[in-house]
């Protein structure tokens, strides 16, 4: 499974942006998508997953209630609905895949990585 994220940029405080990994494969609908982020000088943490499925996700409580993942397997895609916008938002965002769905997983645990896109939320 190759997968490719996009949709990052420059934006303000409360602002939106909604990012898409898109997933090669015929295979990619069998896997759960996370998302990650990492921001400089810290490490990658996990904001939010979804199951192969879509019927389960599961989010950070740093982004519960502002972001929303969503899936759509006929397009191979899943995307991240992002609002209200913090400067604490600001990191490089990462798509994930793994077999098993689990909730929160760990970047370890990720079999699969796309490249990352930019998120800079301005005050």
């Amino acid at each position: 499974v190759q997968l490719q994220a996009s949709g990052g940029g420059l934006v303000q405080a409360g602002g939106s942006l909604r990012l898409s990994c898109a997933g090669s494969g015929r295979t990619f609908a069998s896997y759960a998508v996370g998302w990650f982020r990492q921001a400089p000088g810290k490490e990658r943490e996990f904001v939010a997953s979804i199951s192969s499925s879509g019927g389960s996700t599961y989010y950070a409580d740093s982004v519960k209630g502002r972001f929303a993942i969503s899936r759509d397997n006929a397009k191979n895609t899943v995307d991240l609905q992002m609002i209200s916008l913090k400067p604490d938002d600001t990191a490089v965002y990462y798509c994930a895949a793994r077999l098993l769905y689990g909730g929160n997983w760990s970047p370890s645990q990720s079999r699969y990585w796309g490249q990352g896109t930019l998120v800079t939320v301005s005050s």
